[in-house]
């Protein structure tokens, strides 16, 4: 029996995009960032082994979340957030340990983000997020966001370093990236699923560089601060605004 338009807002399970979602998911990505350095870094414990935790974490949640009857945003928001930094660990593992540096990841990458991608829309004939209300399209979601967080990372430590343009300069060519993305939205008839990702792939680099910026040492172009504390602060950030900001599912009309 198909859903009726009701039923489906109903069992979506992400969140509206809105402003609020993009400013919860770039301190997300920053997190992501710092909080994967933290456990790869800062503790030592290596980027496979970090790899291994985050990654862990992120199928318990993805588990939970599809299991979910409706969209939670604290789980919703505590998935993106093991996601991002499963995806930090596991580009620094594969542009590092594995030696195929930031070009190399970063073609691997985003061929991945496609491939994801086109495979969903092959299976379910929709990659947008008002469609995620059953299980076969919320795991290609969370895979599909998984690699995309992974890409971020590489991209913006490709930036960054390959580039020559440092922490701050890669944070501002993305910044600059996704305004230009706005102006399209608000311009032209782009396809608005198409923007989406485009604007979601680009806030993860964003996050990484920021990141970046603020815990690598200072002979890095960076600034030093402590890792742990950072990662606190935007934590605390994000759960405030997720508990501040209204709840509301993509597909909904009323918050």
């Amino acid at each position: 029996m198909p859903l009726s338009d009701d039923m489906r807002d109903t069992l979506v399970k992400v969140p509206a995009v809105t402003l609020g979602f993009w400013v919860i998911k770039v301190l997300a990505t920053t997190l992501g960032e710092t909080a994967g350095d933290t456990v790869s870094m800062t503790l030592d414990l290596g980027y496979l082994v970090g790899s291994a935790i985050f990654l862990g974490l992120l199928v318990l949640l993805v588990a939970l979340q599809i299991r979910a009857k409706q969209y939670r945003p604290s789980l919703y928001w505590a998935t993106i957030i093991a996601s991002t930094t499963a995806g930090t660990t596991m580009a620094d593992f594969a542009t590092r340990s594995l030696g195929i540096g930031y070009t190399g990841g970063s073609t691997l990458l985003l061929a991945l983000v496609l491939v994801a991608l086109f495979a969903w829309y092959g299976a379910l004939g929709s990659i947008s997020v008002d469609s995620v209300h059953e299980p076969r399209a919320e795991l290609f979601y969370w895979i599909t966001i998984t690699l995309s967080q992974t890409l971020g990372t590489a991209l913006g430590d490709w930036l960054a370093d390959t580039g020559g343009l440092g922490y701050g300069g890669a944070a501002g060519v993305f910044a600059a990236g996704l305004a230009l993305l706005v102006i399209l939205y608000a311009t032209t008839a782009i396809s608005r699923v198409g923007l989406f990702w485009a604007a979601f792939i680009l806030t993860r680099p964003l996050g990484a560089a920021v990141g970046d910026f603020l815990d690598k040492p200072l002979d890095h172009g960076g600034l030093a601060f402590s890792r742990p504390l950072a990662s606190a602060v935007l934590a605390t950030a994000i759960v405030l605004l997720v508990a501040i900001l209204p709840r509301r599912a993509a597909g909904q009309q009323h918050a």
